[in-house]
């Protein structure tokens, strides 16, 4: 929560907001605005009220030329560094000026480009399949991650024409794209062993930017039953800071066949780089549990994609979805925007003395002020 505070005998004056947007990664010097003519400042204004830039704890991005009035790039800006997956990105700063005192809120909305490719975490993915699967099958494929947002994140996958399997596309509720092969046609062991098939994910961007992966199968003699999920979706909790091994939820898969084919093992059907730092799931008893650093300030809420699989090489996949519950873990953090060192005796009712900035990064109850 932010929250700014004006010390003042009655009242402070309110001043006016602009919003700007740039791309990523605009060169150092390039022009975001003439801020001194969208607020009607002149010149001479700005220089005699010593005209600047306070940005707190976000990094100095721009640069406030006060000779001529316009706000520029001060340097390099990575919308995915800046805001990873949250649309729309946006940075803001205060520019102050005195005597008397004024506040004009800017925020600068930062588009993306693209400039990130879909890539998949390993360049194969090995299947083993029973030449016994049914049809309509299905089997979970490893997604690819794109750090673009908007249309220039991935959009699409494409399997390599192949007479055994379809694809079939799923969204998250976050946006993000995976895949599944459902088998359309039987397989044969004896006719073929081994298949091999090329999956593409393609961006939307323009140019349009790609990644693949090899999936390499491995056909099986017969494994008549899938391992299924006894939920489609877990729900759980788990507070930040919560310490290493704390148990979140027990997977559960059944499966029909006998011990050889029906053992079950689980793991993560798609995992995300700071998913994979920050959850363990024991292969053989389905626990899931904390192995990083849980921050709410980073991470409200986790969606994670598991599996179940047999000795067989078939598969069952189900979700979990997992709330993070805020700790008063901030401290509140105090700036002096900017201060008066003398007043004058007969100084007017409402003569700014000093503007204060304080920010809590924690939520709600935790973060009021």
């Amino acid at each position: 929560m932010l929250a700014a505070l004006r010390w003042t005998a009655t009242q402070t004056r309110v001043d006016s907001q602009l919003r700007y947007s740039i791309p990523e990664e605009t060169k150092r010097g390039s022009l975001i605005g003439n801020v001194a003519q969208d607020l009607g400042l002149d010149l001479k204004r700005l220089r005699s009220g010593r005209a600047r830039v306070l940005t707190g704890e976000t990094p100095q991005y721009v640069e406030l030329q006060t000779d001529k009035g316009l706000l520029v790039v001060n340097e390099r800006i990575d919308r995915e560094q800046l805001c990873g997956d949250d649309t729309p990105c946006s940075f803001s700063f205060e520019i102050i000026l005195e005597a008397p005192m004024e506040l004009h809120r800017i925020v600068v909305e930062i588009l993306d480009v693209n400039d990130h490719s879909p890539v998949f975490p390993a360049k194969d993915i090995h299947l083993e399949i029973s030449e016994a699967a049914a049809i309509g099958s299905k089997f979970s494929l490893t997604n690819a991650e794109d750090s673009d947002v908007g249309v220039n994140t991935l959009q699409n996958y494409v399997l390599t024409p192949h007479d055994h399997f379809m694809l079939k596309q799923q969204t998250n509720t976050d946006g993000s794209r995976y895949a599944e092969m459902i088998l359309q046609k039987p397989l044969d062991r004896e006719q073929r062993e081994r298949l091999s098939l090329k999956l593409v994910a393609v961006d939307g961007g323009t140019p349009q930017r790609s990644g693949t992966v090899n999936i390499h199968i491995t056909v099986l003699d017969t494994n008549d039953n899938a391992p299924v999920f006894n939920q489609s979706v877990y729900t759980a909790t788990v507070i930040e800071n919560a310490p290493l091994g704390t148990q979140i939820v027990t997977l559960n898969a059944t499966d029909a066949d006998g011990v050889s084919k029906g053992m079950i093992t689980y793991g993560f059907a798609q995992v995300k780089e700071n998913i994979a730092n920050t959850f363990v799931i024991n292969e053989k008893t389905g626990v899931l549990s904390v192995s990083g650093n849980i921050d709410f300030e980073k991470d409200k809420k986790f969606e994670l994609r598991v599996e179940a699989r047999d000795q067989g090489g078939l598969t069952d996949t189900s979700k979990v979805n997992i709330e993070v519950v805020d700790v008063n873990d901030n401290a509140p953090v105090i700036n002096i925007m900017s201060f008066s060192n003398t007043v004058s005796e007969d100084a007017p009712e409402g003569t700014t003395i000093a503007i204060i900035n304080v920010k809590d990064s924690d939520s709600n109850r935790n973060g009021h002020l």
